[in-house]
Formats: C-alpha cells, structure tokens, sequence
C-alpha cells in the first residue's frame, strides 16, 4: 500500500508494507516518549456509528498502528476503551489498564502465552481486579481526593516498573487527562474522511490546559485518510 508524505517535504511515496521504512518514520527521538495514538473523524469524534473506532480505522491506520505499539514499551488504555473497543493483548508490546473502580467484567482478554496485562488500580479496587481479571499483574496506586488515580503516577509508576516508552491509546477522558497534565510529548492523530457520527469528542468534553503543538509529519492515503503526527509543547512542571 502507498501513502503520500506531504510534510516534511519535497511530497514523497512511502510504501507501509515496508515495515523497517515506517518503523523509521515513527521512531521517537528519546527512550522515554509519551505517544498519544487517537483516530477521530473530521468532525472530531472519536467513534463511528456503531460506538467505536472500529468503524473509522483502516489497513492504513492498523498498519501504523501496530509500529507505534512495535516502538512502545507498553500501551496504556482506561477501563472503559478495554470494553468497548474489546482489546486483546496487544502482539508486540505489553499492555496496562487503568481502573478507579477495579471492574473490568467484560474484557477480552486470554491468558497470555508471555507476560501478563498491568492494572493500576487504587488499593481499595485490588480485590475487584482479581475477580474480573485475575490473570492481571497490579500497580497499586493512591487515588486523588475525586478517586481518580493521577496520571502523573500512572506514568511514574510505569516507568519505575521499567516502561520508558508509553503509548496511550485512550479512550478520550484518558487522553484528556494525560494532556491537560502537560505530560504527552507526540500527539499521534489519524483522521478518517468522514463527517458527523456519534457526538463523542476525541478527548472527551472536560476543559484541557491549552499547550502549543508543532506538526512533525503528515501522511495522506488513497482515500483523503490523514495520519498525523504533532509535537506537544508539555509544561515542564510535569516532568
């Protein structure tokens, strides 16, 4: 399959069966990046009509999809996305589940071959994790005075577990709380060329503290499909 590189330019073919051509492409430039990996349709919502990305993704898009995951150390997702986007564990890197309440019943998760799903869970929710996903490793983390658990401590407790390289993956509260904490450094965003949908935007409905964005990359496919990448000016604070 062939895309455009529109930026940087000169305009250039890539040829995503070329997996070492686009795995070069997407490199990070340090160890320890936070990737954020939406899809969102032109209007902004982040799911199509039958309430998941599922009806806005393509070869393309599951292509790059899988070399942003190949370049992670792990994939970051909320309770509520490993439901309604029926996650299984990702092929070629780990994955971690953040949970304020500790169900996760209806996962799709088999007991894996190789290493084991992460949950960060407050200690409260312990039980509740091993009863619905009792194949799950735990990261107990203490909740902020909403119950919520912090997303500076979801990634410093990844990364002290030895995850430098985080992609999150959503869903949109997630990503709204990762950005607004001035923590994503790559915002990944690939745009399907379609209008309207559900009205459920890509980082949600909460206010985000506003932070400069540069593009690094554009690629355009067949079907007017955009796959972006944009640098995030975080707030040093958050470091």
């Amino acid at each position: 399959m062939i895309v455009e590189r529109l930026y940087p330019g000169p305009t250039a073919p890539v040829d995503i069966d070329d997996r070492d051509a686009l795995l070069e492409l997407y490199r990070p430039p340090r160890t320890d990046w936070l990737r954020l990996n939406l899809i969102a349709t032109v209007t902004g919502g982040a799911s199509g009509s039958d309430g998941t990305s599922e009806t806005l993704t393509n070869p393309v898009d599951r292509r790059i999809l899988g070399v942003i995951r190949q370049l992670a150390d792990i994939v970051l997702i909320g309770a509520q996305s490993l439901r309604a986007e029926l996650y299984v564990q990702p092929r070629r890197s780990r994955l971690a589940i953040v949970t304020a309440s500790g169900d996760l019943g209806g996962h799709r998760i088999a007991a894996p071959e190789g290493d084991r799903p992460i949950v960060l869970c407050p200690p409260a929710a312990r039980a509740r994790v091993q009863e619905t996903l009792p194949i799950a490793e735990i990261l107990e983390l203490q909740p902020g005075a909403d119950g919520s658990i912090p997303p500076v401590a979801m990634i410093a407790a990844l990364r002290a577990a030895g995850f430098a390289s985080i992609i999150c993956e959503g869903g949109p509260s997630l990503a709204a709380q990762m950005l607004d904490a001035g923590l994503v450094d790559e915002f990944c965003l690939s745009t399907s060329p379609l209008v309207g949908g559900l009205p459920l935007p890509v980082t949600g409905t909460a206010a985000i503290a506003q932070h400069g964005a540069t593009l690094t990359q554009l690629l355009r496919d067949e079907a007017s499909g955009l796959y972006a990448r944009w640098s995030i000016a975080a707030s040093p604070a958050t470091r």
